[in-house]
C-alpha cells in the first residue's frame, strides 16, 4: 500500500519522534478534533490491544473500535499505523526505570579509546531453552506488570543484572515488542533513558570505551533473544490453554516418538537430567542467571587484560 507521504509527494518519515508535529493532542490544524482523545489515550489503546491480540491483528480500524470513535478520528493525532507503533514501543519502555544518572556519574573516557560508544542494545535473536520439568507450573503465568525501579548501586554489576532482567521481563510482557525493536529507530525518550542507562553502567566496569560497544550487544543480544524466545513460547502455551510445564511435556513426547529426532534428543539426555529439579520457569530463570554471569564474568577478564 502507497504511504499517504509517498502520495503527497514527501518523503516518508524517519521517525515519529522527528516529526514537527506536537507530541501530544492537536491535530492537522484547525478545529475540529474529536474530544475525549489524545496521544496518550490512543498509545495506551495500542499497547492493550498489542499485548492481547498481537502485531499481526492490529488495526487503525480495530484500535478505533476499541476507543468507540471512527478510523479517521485517531488520524487527527497519528499520520499512520507505523506512527502508532512507534509510540507504542517506546510506551513499553516506559515500564523499565533506570538507576538515577546523578548517583553514579559517567567515568572520564579511557585515554586512547574511540569517542563513540554504542548507542543502546541492538538486540538479535537467539535460542530458545529446552528445559525438562518434573513440576506443574500455574496454567497462566503473568509477569509482574509494575516492576521495581533498578536499583542505583555501586557495584556495576548489580545494575547490570538489574536492567538486563528488567528488559527480559518486558520482553516477555509484550511479545511484539522484539519485532517493533528491529524495525524503529527507538529514539523515543523512553527507550534512550534505557540506553543511556546501559551505557552508564558498561562505561562504569572499567573497559576501554572501544570494547564497550561489544560489551552492550553481548549482554542486550543475549537478553534480547532469551525473552524474546521465552515471550513466543509463553503466548504459545496460553494460545495452546495449557502451562508450561504441560505444552513442554505434550512437545517433548512427540518429539521423541519421531524417528527423524530421537537421535538428537537422547544425545541431549544428559544436558536435561542436569537442569531437570524445577518447573520450566525455575529452570529458565536459573539458565539466563548463569548465563548473565558468564557473561559479567567475561567483562571482568577482558578489565583484567587489559582489553
Amino acid at each position: 500500500m502507497v504511504r499517504a507521504a509517498e502520495r503527497a509527494g514527501r518523503p516518508p518519515r524517519t521517525s515519529v519522534w522527528l516529526e514537527d508535529r506536537a507530541p501530544r493532542g492537536g491535530g492537522r490544524g484547525g478545529g475540529g478534533q474529536p474530544s475525549g482523545l489524545d496521544r496518550d489515550r490512543i498509545t495506551a489503546a495500542t499497547v492493550r490491544l498489542l499485548d492481547a491480540e498481537g502485531l499481526t491483528k492490529f488495526s487503525m480500524r480495530r484500535l478505533a473500535a476499541e476507543l468507540n470513535v471512527t478510523a479517521m478520528s485517531v488520524y487527527w493525532y497519528v499520520d499512520t499505523k507505523d506512527d502508532l507503533l512507534e509510540l507504542a514501543l517506546d510506551a513499553a519502555f516506559g515500564e523499565i526505570r533506570p538507576p538515577d544518572p546523578e548517583a553514579h556519574p559517567d567515568p572520564e573516557p579511557h585515554p586512547g579509546s574511540d569517542p563513540e560508544p554504542h548507542q543502546g542494545p541492538d538486540p538479535k535473536p537467539g535460542p530458545e531453552p529446552g528445559p525438562e520439568p518434573r513440576r506443574s507450573a500455574d496454567p497462566d503465568p503473568d509477569p509482574d506488570p509494575d516492576p521495581a525501579p533498578a536499583p542505583a548501586s555501586s557495584d556495576w554489576r548489580e545494575e547490570l543484572r538489574a536492567l538486563a532482567r528488567a528488559y527480559r521481563a518486558l520482553l516477555v510482557r509484550h511479545p511484539w515488542l522484539s519485532s517493533l525493536a528491529g524495525t524503529f529507530l527507538n529514539i523515543g525518550p523512553h527507550a534512550v533513558a534505557f540506553q543511556l542507562a546501559v551505557q552508564r553502567v558498561v562505561r562504569r566496569t572499567g573497559l576501554r570505551t572501544a570494547g564497550q560497544a561489544g560489551a552492550l550487544s553481548a549482554v542486550f543480544q543475549f537478553v534480547y533473544g532469551f525473552g524474546t524466545i521465552e515471550g513466543h513460547f509463553v503466548r504459545r502455551c496460553a494460545a495452546a490453554g495449557m502451562s508450561q510445564d504441560d505444552y513442554h511435556r505434550r512437545a517433548m513426547s512427540a518429539v521423541t516418538r519421531e524417528p527423524g529426532l530421537r537421535e538428537a534428543v537422547r544425545d541431549s539426555a544428559d544436558l536435561r537430567q542436569a537442569r531437570a529439579d524445577g518447573t520450566v520457569e525455575e529452570i529458565r530463570d536459573r539458565d539466563f542467571a548463569f548465563a548473565l554471569e558468564l557473561l559479567i564474568a567475561g567483562i571482568e577478564t577482558m578489565v583484567r587484560r587489559g582489553e
